[in-house]
């Protein structure tokens, strides 16, 4: 599949999920101020299964990305940037606009949600765009 690298793809997942996790730690306060839900869920363990989708919610993540960076072809560190920035606005950053109008998210909690994924995307993009 247009010259993926496998490897690329797993050491991206664990990555994000990585960043991702520090993300929360750092901001994970400020997020449960907001959200009834992630506050619910700081006070116990992580629960396995979960984690498990989150670890595969950012393979699937890695692989579509090395695909779609492979369609483009050779992009060197900063295109990969800007593909991950690209996909960031069209995609992510847009989803969360529509939350904030239609479902009354909070700002604060969109912002935090946005910049998981611009990091995620970002991270990712520079992996597997630059490790082929």
């Amino acid at each position: 599949m247009f010259g993926i690298n496998f490897l690329a793809v797993v050491v991206a997942a664990v990555a994000a999920f990585i960043i991702s996790s520090v993300w929360y730690i750092m901001f994970g306060k400020e997020l449960a101020k907001v959200s009834a839900a992630f506050a619910e869920a700081l006070q116990k363990p992580p629960q396995a299964w979960k984690m498990l989708v989150v670890i595969a919610q950012s393979l699937v993540l890695a692989l579509v990305l090395a695909y779609f960076i492979g369609l483009i072809g050779n992009v060197g560190w900063l295109g990969a940037v800007r593909v991950g920035v690209l996909l960031w606005i069209g995609l992510s950053a847009m989803q969360w606009v529509g939350s904030i109008l239609w479902e009354k998210v909070p700002l604060k909690m969109a912002a935090i949600r946005a910049g998981d994924w611009l990091i995620k995307l970002v991270l990712i993009a520079v992996i597997v765009g630059v490790w082929r």
